[in-house]
């Protein structure tokens, strides 16, 4: 073997083992950002029609939510990941790591946020009764879940787990009257889209 292919060949060597101790030094994080989200990260619960009358008081507007639970066993940093309605109405979080296991409740009153509570601030409901669709997405843009209920619903995949969104609840049970946050508000919602980004 020449002097000069020997040469080109332990460069070669040292090229493959740089590279693959530098894959190791990589931190947790980095790694973890390339799993798929799809797999780890779900709405795992939606609470769209809060109990009791739709007062829009902070009461009645916290007891409408959605869960986001992380599968998985390791933590999964949520910043920047958004979670909007079918009209575009948004929550963006910050500062957020999903320990692996847990979940977190996203309301959409006023609250102080915690680990596994966080508000969206808003001063009046935003998933409609009757239908409508929550939409996970990442930080990439990428949609990592949605559930949807009433019309429509059919076109999401059919995890046919029936986690207790309460699908066929109290929305039709007739007492609709003025409930607000169906979809004839035509108010300033749009005023309130990103509000709920101020985690503390």
């Amino acid at each position: 073997m020449s002097a000069s292919s020997a040469a080109r060949r332990l460069t070669a060597l040292a090229l493959v083992a740089g590279s693959v101790v530098a894959a190791a030094a990589l931190p947790a994080s980095a790694v973890q950002d390339r799993g798929p989200d799809r797999q780890r990260v779900v709405i795992s619960h939606v609470q769209y029609n809060a109990p009791g009358p739709d007062t829009r008081s902070n009461r009645s507007l916290n007891g409408e939510w959605v869960n986001i639970t992380n599968r998985s066993s390791q933590s999964v940093n949520l910043r920047g990941w958004t979670l909007r309605n079918s009209e575009g109405d948004r929550y963006t979080f910050r500062h957020l790591r999903l320990d692996g296991r847990s979940t977190v409740k996203v309301h959409t009153g006023i609250g102080r946020d915690t680990r596994h509570d966080v508000y969206q601030d808003r001063r009046e409901h935003i998933w409609d009764n009757r239908s409508d669709r929550a939409t996970l997405t990442n930080r990439r843009g990428a949609v990592v879940d949605t559930e949807s209920w009433g019309r429509g619903r059919g076109h999401d995949r059919d995890r046919g787990d029936n986690r207790g969104h309460d699908r066929d609840r109290g929305h039709d049970r007739g007492d609709n009257r003025d409930r607000g946050h169906d979809r004839d508000r035509g108010d300033n919602r749009g005023n309130d889209r990103d509000r709920g980004d101020r985690q503390r």
